[in-house]
C-alpha cells in the first residue's frame, strides 16, 4: 500500500474515533454510493415468563446502490430473495414458490433499508426518523433511529459503523419491532463502491411462481 494512502487511512480512522455516530452515518451516506457484503442475521423472540426468547440464525449476501436499490439474498437456512429496483419491492420465497410485489415508495420510508440505501443524505433520513448518537459498543459507533410514524411495526433501529479508508462503513443493524422481537444483522467482507452489474437489481418472477401484488 502506498505510504501516503496508509497515512490518510489512519487519519480518517482517528477523525472518526473523535466523531460521533451521526457524523459517521453522514460520512457513510455521503461517500458510499454502492456496496456489497455478506451478512449473518440473528432473530431473537421476546422473553416470556422469565425464559429467554429463542434465536434463529440465517445468512446470505447483500448489495445496494444509492438511492433506493438493494438486493438481499438469504441462502441459509431458507432461500429468500428481496429486491428493490427503484420502483417495486419484490420478495421471493423459494420454498413457497411465491413472489410478493408492492410499490417501493409506499414501503421503504420508515424501514431499516432506508437507513442503508434509500436516503441521499442525513437530512432526508430525518424526515422519517429521529436520529441520535448512541454510546460506542463492540468497537463500533452507533446511531439510534426511531421512526416518527407510530403506527408501523418498527420500534427502533441501531446502526453500527466502523472506520474505513473512505470514511466509515456499515457493520451492523440492530432492529427492534413493536412485538419485542430483535434482529441483529452483522456485515462482513464489505466492499465500498464496487461496480455492480446493470442487472443486479432486476427481478423477474419465475413463471411457475404465484404472484401476489399488494
Amino acid at each position: 500500500m502506498n505510504k501516503s494512502i496508509a497515512l490518510l487511512g489512519l487519519a480518517l480512522a482517528a477523525q472518526l474515533a473523535r466523531a460521533g455516530g451521526l457524523e459517521s452515518l453522514e460520512a457513510f451516506i455521503r461517500n458510499t454510493q454502492s456496496g456489497r457484503a455478506q451478512f449473518t442475521q440473528v432473530v431473537t423472540a421476546p422473553s416470556r415468563d422469565g425464559q429467554a426468547g429463542r434465536s434463529k440464525t440465517s445468512s446470505g449476501s447483500f448489495e445496494f446502490s444509492r438511492p433506493g436499490k438493494f438486493r438481499f439474498i438469504y441462502k441459509k437456512p431458507f432461500e429468500q430473495t428481496i429486491v428493490a429496483d427503484g420502483q417495486t419491492l419484490w420478495l421471493f420465497d423459494v420454498d413457497l414458490n411465491q413472489v410478493t410485489s408492492r410499490k417501493q415508495a409506499a414501503s421503504l420510508g420508515s424501514t431499516p433499508a432506508a437507513l442503508i440505501a434509500s436516503a441521499p443524505d442525513l437530512r432526508a433520513l430525518q424526515v422519517d426518523f429521529v436520529l441520535q448518537t448512541a454510546p460506542d459498543k463492540d468497537g463500533l459507533q452507533w446511531v439510534l433511529a426511531t421512526p416518527k410514524a407510530k403506527e408501523g411495526q418498527l420500534q427502533a433501529v441501531r446502526v453500527g459503523l466502523r472506520a474505513a479508508e473512505k470514511g466509515s462503513e456499515l457493520a451492523a443493524l440492530e432492529i427492534l419491532d413493536s412485538f419485542g422481537q430483535r434482529s441483529l444483522l452483522s456485515f462482513n467482507q464489505v466492499e465500498i463502491n464496487p461496480k455492480l452489474p446493470a442487472d443486479t437489481f432486476v427481478f423477474k418472477p419465475p413463471t411457475s411462481a404465484d404472484l401476489l401484488r399488494q
